[in-house]
Protein backbone atom coordinates (compact mmCIF):
# COMPACT_ATOMS: atom_id res chain seq x y z
CA UNK A 1 0.00 0.00 0.00
CA UNK A 2 2.99 2.19 -0.33
CA UNK A 3 3.40 2.77 3.42
CA UNK A 4 5.63 0.13 4.91
CA UNK A 5 6.83 2.55 7.55
CA UNK A 6 3.41 2.49 9.21
CA UNK A 7 3.18 -1.20 10.00
CA UNK A 8 3.07 -2.40 13.56
CA UNK A 9 2.77 -6.14 14.13
CA UNK A 10 1.29 -6.65 10.67
CA UNK A 11 -1.22 -3.82 10.95
CA UNK A 12 -0.66 -0.27 9.79
CA UNK A 13 -0.33 2.13 12.71
CA UNK A 14 -2.50 5.19 13.18
CA UNK A 15 -0.56 8.45 13.39
CA UNK A 16 -2.87 9.95 16.03
CA UNK A 17 -2.47 6.98 18.35
CA UNK A 18 1.28 6.93 17.74
CA UNK A 19 1.50 10.58 18.79
CA UNK A 20 -0.68 9.91 21.85
CA UNK A 21 1.45 6.97 22.96
CA UNK A 22 4.69 8.84 22.34
CA UNK A 23 3.84 11.71 24.69
CA UNK A 24 0.47 11.38 26.45
CA UNK A 25 1.02 14.38 28.76
CA UNK A 26 2.16 16.77 26.03
CA UNK A 27 -0.38 15.50 23.53
CA UNK A 28 -3.21 18.00 24.40
CA UNK A 29 -0.80 20.90 23.82
CA UNK A 30 0.27 19.82 20.32
CA UNK A 31 -1.41 20.51 17.00
CA UNK A 32 -2.81 16.99 16.71
CA UNK A 33 -5.97 17.59 18.82
CA UNK A 34 -6.77 20.66 16.73
CA UNK A 35 -6.51 18.62 13.53
CA UNK A 36 -8.70 15.91 15.05
CA UNK A 37 -11.28 18.54 16.01
CA UNK A 38 -11.17 19.94 12.49
CA UNK A 39 -11.79 16.50 11.04
CA UNK A 40 -14.76 15.89 13.37
CA UNK A 41 -16.15 19.36 12.66
CA UNK A 42 -15.96 18.65 8.93
CA UNK A 43 -17.95 15.46 9.46
CA UNK A 44 -20.54 17.36 11.52
CA UNK A 45 -21.06 19.78 8.63
CA UNK A 46 -20.84 17.32 5.76
CA UNK A 47 -22.88 14.51 7.32
CA UNK A 48 -26.26 16.26 7.58
CA UNK A 49 -25.87 17.66 4.07
CA UNK A 50 -25.13 14.17 2.77
CA UNK A 51 -28.12 12.74 4.61
CA UNK A 52 -30.43 15.39 3.14
CA UNK A 53 -29.08 14.78 -0.37
CA UNK A 54 -29.45 10.99 -0.15
CA UNK A 55 -32.95 11.29 1.25
CA UNK A 56 -33.97 13.65 -1.56
CA UNK A 57 -32.49 11.40 -4.24
CA UNK A 58 -34.19 8.33 -2.78
CA UNK A 59 -37.56 10.09 -2.71
CA UNK A 60 -37.15 11.39 -6.26
CA UNK A 61 -35.89 8.08 -7.58
CA UNK A 62 -38.64 6.08 -5.92
CA UNK A 63 -41.33 8.49 -7.09
CA UNK A 64 -40.13 8.59 -10.69
CA UNK A 65 -39.22 4.90 -10.97
CA UNK A 66 -42.56 4.19 -12.64
CA UNK A 67 -41.56 6.31 -15.64
CA UNK A 68 -37.99 4.99 -15.82
CA UNK A 69 -36.20 8.24 -14.97
CA UNK A 70 -36.17 7.30 -11.33
CA UNK A 71 -34.07 4.24 -12.09
CA UNK A 72 -31.28 6.52 -13.28
CA UNK A 73 -31.56 8.51 -10.06
CA UNK A 74 -31.45 5.33 -7.98
CA UNK A 75 -28.39 4.23 -9.96
CA UNK A 76 -26.80 7.52 -9.00
CA UNK A 77 -27.59 6.76 -5.35
CA UNK A 78 -25.91 3.37 -5.70
CA UNK A 79 -22.80 5.06 -7.08
CA UNK A 80 -22.87 7.93 -4.58
CA UNK A 81 -20.43 6.10 -2.36
CA UNK A 82 -17.61 6.51 -4.90
CA UNK A 83 -17.27 10.31 -4.62
CA UNK A 84 -18.04 10.18 -0.90
CA UNK A 85 -15.28 7.59 -0.43
CA UNK A 86 -12.84 9.71 -2.42
CA UNK A 87 -13.71 12.75 -0.30
CA UNK A 88 -13.35 10.80 2.95
CA UNK A 89 -9.95 9.45 1.92
CA UNK A 90 -8.88 13.00 1.13
CA UNK A 91 -10.31 14.40 4.38
CA UNK A 92 -8.38 11.78 6.30
CA UNK A 93 -5.11 13.39 5.20
CA UNK A 94 -5.81 16.09 7.78
CA UNK A 95 -5.00 13.62 10.57
CA UNK A 96 -3.25 10.74 8.79
CA UNK A 97 -0.09 11.40 6.73
CA UNK A 98 -0.21 7.97 5.05
CA UNK A 99 -2.88 8.13 2.32
CA UNK A 100 -5.48 5.40 1.93
CA UNK A 101 -5.15 4.02 -1.64
CA UNK A 102 -8.07 3.99 -4.03
CA UNK A 103 -9.53 0.47 -3.96
CA UNK A 104 -10.88 0.70 -7.50
CA UNK A 105 -9.06 -0.61 -10.54
CA UNK A 106 -7.66 1.95 -12.93
CA UNK A 107 -9.60 1.97 -16.21
CA UNK A 108 -7.62 4.08 -18.69
CA UNK A 109 -9.26 4.47 -22.08
CA UNK A 110 -12.40 2.58 -21.03
CA UNK A 111 -15.76 3.84 -22.28
CA UNK A 112 -18.53 5.07 -20.04
CA UNK A 113 -20.69 1.95 -20.18
CA UNK A 114 -17.80 -0.41 -19.55
CA UNK A 115 -16.60 1.76 -16.69
CA UNK A 116 -20.10 1.77 -15.16
CA UNK A 117 -20.40 -2.03 -15.42
CA UNK A 118 -16.99 -2.48 -13.86
CA UNK A 119 -17.74 -0.17 -10.96
CA UNK A 120 -21.04 -1.90 -10.25
CA UNK A 121 -19.28 -5.27 -10.13
CA UNK A 122 -16.55 -4.14 -7.77
CA UNK A 123 -17.03 -4.89 -4.09
CA UNK A 124 -15.35 -1.62 -3.21
CA UNK A 125 -18.29 0.28 -4.71
CA UNK A 126 -20.75 -1.39 -2.35
CA UNK A 127 -18.45 -1.00 0.65
CA UNK A 128 -18.28 2.71 -0.13
CA UNK A 129 -22.07 2.86 -0.36
CA UNK A 130 -22.33 1.15 3.02
CA UNK A 131 -19.88 3.62 4.51
CA UNK A 132 -21.88 6.48 3.02
CA UNK A 133 -25.07 5.25 4.69
CA UNK A 134 -23.24 4.68 7.99
CA UNK A 135 -21.69 8.14 7.80
CA UNK A 136 -24.97 9.89 7.05
CA UNK A 137 -27.02 8.06 9.70
CA UNK A 138 -24.61 7.34 12.55
CA UNK A 139 -21.15 8.88 12.23
CA UNK A 140 -22.48 12.35 11.50
CA UNK A 141 -24.61 12.18 14.67
CA UNK A 142 -21.50 11.28 16.67
CA UNK A 143 -19.64 14.16 15.05
CA UNK A 144 -22.48 16.56 15.84
CA UNK A 145 -22.60 15.43 19.47
CA UNK A 146 -18.85 15.83 19.88
CA UNK A 147 -18.95 19.23 18.19
CA UNK A 148 -21.73 20.33 20.56
CA UNK A 149 -19.66 19.19 23.54
CA UNK A 150 -16.63 21.01 22.20
CA UNK A 151 -18.60 24.23 21.66
CA UNK A 152 -20.12 23.96 25.15
CA UNK A 153 -16.70 23.53 26.77
CA UNK A 154 -15.36 26.48 24.78
CA UNK A 155 -18.32 28.59 25.95
CA UNK A 156 -17.58 27.72 29.57
CA UNK A 157 -13.96 28.77 29.11
CA UNK A 158 -14.92 32.25 27.89
CA UNK A 159 -17.90 32.60 30.27
CA UNK A 160 -16.23 35.38 32.36
CA UNK A 161 -15.90 37.46 29.20
CA UNK A 162 -19.51 36.74 28.32
CA UNK A 163 -20.65 37.82 31.79
CA UNK A 164 -18.55 40.96 31.61
CA UNK A 165 -19.85 41.84 28.14
CA UNK A 166 -23.53 41.20 28.88
CA UNK A 167 -23.45 42.71 32.42
CA UNK A 168 -23.78 40.69 35.61
CA UNK A 169 -26.96 39.07 36.74
CA UNK A 170 -28.14 38.50 33.19
CA UNK A 171 -26.22 35.29 32.43
CA UNK A 172 -27.41 32.03 33.97
CA UNK A 173 -24.78 29.32 33.93
CA UNK A 174 -27.02 27.32 36.27
CA UNK A 175 -30.78 27.36 35.57
CA UNK A 176 -32.54 29.73 37.96
CA UNK A 177 -29.34 31.37 39.26
CA UNK A 178 -27.73 34.40 37.65
CA UNK A 179 -24.02 34.98 37.81
CA UNK A 180 -23.27 38.05 39.95
CA UNK A 181 -20.04 38.92 38.13
CA UNK A 182 -17.12 37.73 35.98
CA UNK A 183 -15.27 36.37 38.98
CA UNK A 184 -18.12 34.08 39.85
CA UNK A 185 -17.80 32.50 36.38
CA UNK A 186 -14.19 31.38 36.91
CA UNK A 187 -15.25 27.93 38.19
CA UNK A 188 -17.08 27.47 34.91
CA UNK A 189 -13.87 28.36 33.12
CA UNK A 190 -12.05 25.63 35.04
CA UNK A 191 -14.76 23.14 34.11
CA UNK A 192 -14.51 24.23 30.48
CA UNK A 193 -10.72 23.78 30.45
CA UNK A 194 -11.13 20.28 31.92
CA UNK A 195 -13.73 19.58 29.28
CA UNK A 196 -11.40 20.74 26.50
CA UNK A 197 -8.66 18.54 27.92
CA UNK A 198 -11.09 15.62 27.84
CA UNK A 199 -12.11 16.53 24.29
CA UNK A 200 -8.46 16.48 23.25
CA UNK A 201 -8.08 12.84 24.22
CA UNK A 202 -11.62 11.85 23.21
CA UNK A 203 -11.24 13.49 19.80
CA UNK A 204 -8.01 11.58 19.25
CA UNK A 205 -9.66 8.24 20.02
CA UNK A 206 -12.69 9.13 17.91
CA UNK A 207 -10.50 10.12 14.98
CA UNK A 208 -8.33 7.00 15.32
CA UNK A 209 -11.47 4.87 15.10
CA UNK A 210 -12.52 6.76 11.99
CA UNK A 211 -9.09 6.19 10.41
CA UNK A 212 -9.35 2.45 10.92
CA UNK A 213 -12.93 2.38 9.67
CA UNK A 214 -11.98 4.27 6.51
CA UNK A 215 -9.04 1.95 5.88
CA UNK A 216 -11.27 -1.08 6.38
CA UNK A 217 -14.20 0.03 4.22
CA UNK A 218 -12.68 2.51 1.78
CA UNK A 219 -9.23 1.00 1.20
CA UNK A 220 -8.03 -2.03 -0.77
CA UNK A 221 -9.12 -5.34 0.70
CA UNK A 222 -7.27 -8.66 0.93
CA UNK A 223 -9.62 -10.33 -1.54
CA UNK A 224 -8.38 -7.95 -4.26
CA UNK A 225 -4.80 -8.83 -3.44
CA UNK A 226 -5.79 -12.50 -3.37
CA UNK A 227 -7.19 -12.27 -6.88
CA UNK A 228 -3.96 -10.65 -8.05
CA UNK A 229 -1.89 -13.42 -6.45
CA UNK A 230 -4.14 -16.04 -8.05
CA UNK A 231 -3.75 -14.41 -11.46
CA UNK A 232 0.03 -14.22 -11.00
CA UNK A 233 0.08 -17.91 -10.06
CA UNK A 234 -1.92 -18.81 -13.16
CA UNK A 235 0.27 -16.65 -15.40
CA UNK A 236 3.35 -18.28 -13.90
CA UNK A 237 1.95 -21.72 -14.69
CA UNK A 238 1.14 -20.59 -18.23
CA UNK A 239 4.69 -19.27 -18.57
CA UNK A 240 6.14 -22.63 -17.54
CA UNK A 241 3.89 -24.49 -19.97
CA UNK A 242 4.73 -22.10 -22.79
CA UNK A 243 8.44 -22.50 -22.08
CA UNK A 244 8.17 -26.28 -22.19
CA UNK A 245 6.14 -26.19 -25.42
CA UNK A 246 8.69 -23.90 -27.06
CA UNK A 247 11.54 -26.13 -25.88
CA UNK A 248 9.90 -29.20 -27.41
CA UNK A 249 9.31 -27.35 -30.68
CA UNK A 250 12.96 -26.28 -30.91
CA UNK A 251 14.14 -29.77 -30.04
CA UNK A 252 11.85 -31.30 -32.67
CA UNK A 253 12.92 -28.83 -35.35
CA UNK A 254 16.60 -29.44 -34.65
CA UNK A 255 16.18 -33.21 -34.60
CA UNK A 256 13.92 -33.54 -37.62
CA UNK A 257 15.26 -30.61 -39.63
CA UNK A 258 18.85 -29.45 -39.28
CA UNK A 259 20.13 -32.74 -37.88
CA UNK A 260 18.68 -34.79 -40.75
CA UNK A 261 20.02 -32.33 -43.31
CA UNK A 262 23.50 -32.59 -41.81
CA UNK A 263 23.29 -36.38 -41.97
CA UNK A 264 22.23 -36.19 -45.61
CA UNK A 265 25.04 -33.72 -46.32
CA UNK A 266 27.61 -36.03 -44.71
CA UNK A 267 26.34 -38.97 -46.76
CA UNK A 268 26.45 -36.91 -49.99
CA UNK A 269 30.02 -35.83 -49.26
CA UNK A 270 30.93 -39.46 -48.58
CA UNK A 271 29.54 -40.50 -51.97
CA UNK A 272 31.41 -37.63 -53.63
CA UNK A 273 34.65 -38.72 -51.95
CA UNK A 274 34.07 -42.31 -53.11
CA UNK A 275 33.58 -41.18 -56.72
CA UNK A 276 36.68 -39.00 -56.63
CA UNK A 277 38.80 -41.84 -55.23
CA UNK A 278 37.59 -44.08 -58.08
CA UNK A 279 38.96 -41.61 -60.61
CA UNK A 280 42.18 -40.34 -59.06
CA UNK A 281 43.55 -40.54 -55.53
CA UNK A 282 45.67 -37.43 -56.01
CA UNK A 283 42.76 -35.18 -57.06
CA UNK A 284 42.98 -31.90 -55.00
CA UNK A 285 39.18 -31.86 -54.75
CA UNK A 286 39.26 -35.11 -52.77
CA UNK A 287 41.05 -33.45 -49.85
CA UNK A 288 38.50 -30.62 -49.83
CA UNK A 289 35.60 -33.09 -49.86
CA UNK A 290 37.15 -35.08 -46.99
CA UNK A 291 37.63 -31.85 -45.07
CA UNK A 292 34.05 -30.79 -45.69
CA UNK A 293 32.85 -34.23 -44.62
CA UNK A 294 34.80 -33.98 -41.37
CA UNK A 295 33.40 -30.52 -40.66
CA UNK A 296 29.87 -31.77 -41.37
CA UNK A 297 30.44 -34.66 -38.96
CA UNK A 298 31.74 -32.23 -36.33
CA UNK A 299 28.75 -29.93 -36.83
CA UNK A 300 26.44 -32.93 -36.45
CA UNK A 301 28.10 -33.89 -33.17
CA UNK A 302 27.80 -30.33 -31.89
CA UNK A 303 24.16 -30.23 -32.92
CA UNK A 304 23.51 -33.51 -31.10
CA UNK A 305 25.17 -32.10 -28.00
CA UNK A 306 22.99 -29.01 -28.32
CA UNK A 307 19.82 -31.08 -28.60
CA UNK A 308 20.94 -33.17 -25.65
CA UNK A 309 21.59 -29.98 -23.68
CA UNK A 310 18.16 -28.57 -24.45
CA UNK A 311 16.44 -31.62 -23.02
CA UNK A 312 18.21 -34.98 -22.91
CA UNK A 313 16.19 -37.97 -24.01
CA UNK A 314 17.25 -39.91 -20.94
CA UNK A 315 15.53 -37.31 -18.78
CA UNK A 316 12.30 -37.82 -20.67
CA UNK A 317 12.56 -41.63 -20.65
CA UNK A 318 14.10 -42.45 -17.26
CA UNK A 319 13.85 -39.38 -15.07
CA UNK A 320 16.10 -37.06 -13.11
CA UNK A 321 18.37 -39.58 -11.38
CA UNK A 322 19.36 -41.31 -14.63
CA UNK A 323 19.90 -38.00 -16.45
CA UNK A 324 22.18 -36.66 -13.71
CA UNK A 325 24.09 -39.96 -13.62
CA UNK A 326 24.69 -39.69 -17.37
CA UNK A 327 26.00 -36.13 -17.00
CA UNK A 328 28.27 -37.28 -14.16
CA UNK A 329 29.84 -39.95 -16.39
CA UNK A 330 30.84 -37.33 -18.97
CA UNK A 331 32.02 -34.75 -16.42
CA UNK A 332 35.80 -34.09 -16.23
CA UNK A 333 35.66 -33.98 -12.39
CA UNK A 334 34.64 -37.14 -10.50
CA UNK A 335 31.00 -36.81 -9.47
CA UNK A 336 29.27 -38.96 -6.86
CA UNK A 337 25.51 -39.06 -7.46
CA UNK A 338 23.12 -39.96 -4.65
CA UNK A 339 19.59 -39.22 -5.86
CA UNK A 340 16.81 -41.39 -4.47
CA UNK A 341 13.32 -40.40 -5.57
CA UNK A 342 10.17 -42.41 -4.86
CA UNK A 343 8.46 -41.61 -8.16
CA UNK A 344 8.84 -39.57 -11.31
CA UNK A 345 8.47 -35.84 -10.70
CA UNK A 346 6.44 -33.40 -12.82
CA UNK A 347 8.16 -32.41 -16.04
CA UNK A 348 8.89 -28.76 -15.09
CA UNK A 349 10.41 -29.86 -11.77
CA UNK A 350 12.64 -32.48 -13.40
CA UNK A 351 13.76 -30.09 -16.13
CA UNK A 352 14.55 -27.26 -13.72
CA UNK A 353 16.39 -29.58 -11.34
CA UNK A 354 18.39 -31.12 -14.17
CA UNK A 355 19.60 -27.82 -15.56
CA UNK A 356 20.39 -26.58 -12.08
CA UNK A 357 22.63 -29.58 -11.49
CA UNK A 358 24.31 -29.28 -14.90
CA UNK A 359 24.97 -25.56 -14.34
CA UNK A 360 26.47 -26.30 -10.92
CA UNK A 361 28.68 -29.04 -12.36
CA UNK A 362 29.79 -26.76 -15.20
CA UNK A 363 30.73 -24.02 -12.73
CA UNK A 364 32.62 -26.52 -10.58
CA UNK A 365 34.65 -27.69 -13.57
CA UNK A 366 35.37 -24.21 -14.96
CA UNK A 367 35.87 -21.99 -11.94
CA UNK A 368 36.26 -23.82 -8.63
CA UNK A 369 39.27 -26.06 -9.25
CA UNK A 370 37.39 -28.88 -7.53
CA UNK A 371 38.67 -32.44 -7.47
CA UNK A 372 35.39 -34.05 -6.37
CA UNK A 373 31.71 -33.19 -6.54
CA UNK A 374 28.73 -34.80 -4.83
CA UNK A 375 25.08 -34.53 -5.87
CA UNK A 376 22.49 -35.46 -3.26
CA UNK A 377 18.74 -35.46 -3.89
CA UNK A 378 15.69 -36.45 -1.87
CA UNK A 379 11.99 -35.64 -1.61
CA UNK A 380 11.25 -34.13 1.79
CA UNK A 381 7.74 -33.08 2.84
CA UNK A 382 6.51 -32.68 -0.72
CA UNK A 383 9.60 -30.74 -1.86
CA UNK A 384 12.51 -31.86 -4.00
CA UNK A 385 15.72 -31.01 -2.15
CA UNK A 386 18.93 -31.10 -4.20
CA UNK A 387 22.39 -30.26 -2.93
CA UNK A 388 25.53 -30.02 -5.08
CA UNK A 389 28.81 -29.79 -3.13
CA UNK A 390 32.34 -29.41 -4.48
CA UNK A 391 35.69 -29.21 -2.69
CA UNK A 392 36.94 -26.27 -4.75
CA UNK A 393 38.36 -22.92 -3.72
CA UNK A 394 34.94 -21.34 -3.01
CA UNK A 395 34.13 -17.67 -3.36
CA UNK A 396 31.21 -18.16 -5.74
CA UNK A 397 28.98 -15.08 -5.93
CA UNK A 398 25.46 -15.58 -7.37
CA UNK A 399 25.24 -11.86 -8.13
CA UNK A 400 28.44 -11.84 -10.16
CA UNK A 401 27.10 -13.66 -13.20
CA UNK A 402 23.89 -14.41 -15.03
CA UNK A 403 24.16 -18.21 -14.69
CA UNK A 404 23.15 -18.67 -11.06
CA UNK A 405 20.84 -15.67 -11.17
CA UNK A 406 19.05 -17.15 -14.18
CA UNK A 407 18.69 -20.46 -12.34
CA UNK A 408 17.30 -18.64 -9.30
CA UNK A 409 14.73 -16.89 -11.49
CA UNK A 410 13.75 -20.15 -13.14
CA UNK A 411 13.39 -21.89 -9.78
CA UNK A 412 11.34 -18.98 -8.45
CA UNK A 413 8.79 -19.57 -11.21
CA UNK A 414 8.08 -22.95 -9.57
CA UNK A 415 7.87 -21.32 -6.12
CA UNK A 416 11.23 -22.80 -5.20
CA UNK A 417 14.42 -21.25 -3.90
CA UNK A 418 18.13 -21.47 -4.57
CA UNK A 419 20.71 -21.08 -1.80
CA UNK A 420 24.47 -20.84 -2.41
CA UNK A 421 27.07 -21.12 0.36
CA UNK A 422 30.62 -20.60 -0.85
CA UNK A 423 33.15 -19.28 1.68
CA UNK A 424 36.67 -18.47 0.56
CA UNK A 425 38.61 -21.72 0.59
CA UNK A 426 35.50 -23.82 0.01
CA UNK A 427 33.54 -25.91 0.01
CA UNK A 428 30.77 -24.59 -2.24
CA UNK A 429 27.24 -25.85 -1.55
CA UNK A 430 24.32 -25.18 -3.87
CA UNK A 431 20.97 -26.16 -2.39
CA UNK A 432 17.71 -26.22 -4.36
CA UNK A 433 14.21 -26.66 -2.92
CA UNK A 434 11.31 -27.00 -5.35
CA UNK A 435 7.71 -28.05 -4.57
CA UNK A 436 6.98 -31.35 -6.25
CA UNK A 437 3.63 -30.00 -7.44
CA UNK A 438 5.48 -28.07 -10.14
CA UNK A 439 3.15 -25.08 -9.88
Amino acid sequence: MGADRGVVEGRQAVAVLAALRASPLRFPFTSTPWRCWGHVLGGAVFGPLLLALLAALLLIGTGLSVVGVGLVVLLGVALAGIPVGALERRRLRLVEPVPVPDPHRALPGVGGRARLRTRLRERATWRELGYTALFALVLSVVDLAFTALLVFCGALVVSPLVVWALAPETVMLIPGRAVPGPGAALPATAVGLAGLLFCGYAGALLTAGRVRLVRFLLGPRPEGLGRQVLELTRSRARLVDAFEAERRRIERDLHDGAQQQLVALSMTLGLAAYELRGRADDDPALALVDRARGEARQALEQLRDLVRGIHPQVLTDHGLAAAVAEVALRHPVPVAVDIDLPDRLPGPVETTAYFTVTEALTNAAKHSGATAVTVHGRVDDGRLVLQVTDDGRGGADPAAGAGLQGLADRIAILRGRLMVTSPIGGPTRLRVEVPCSGS
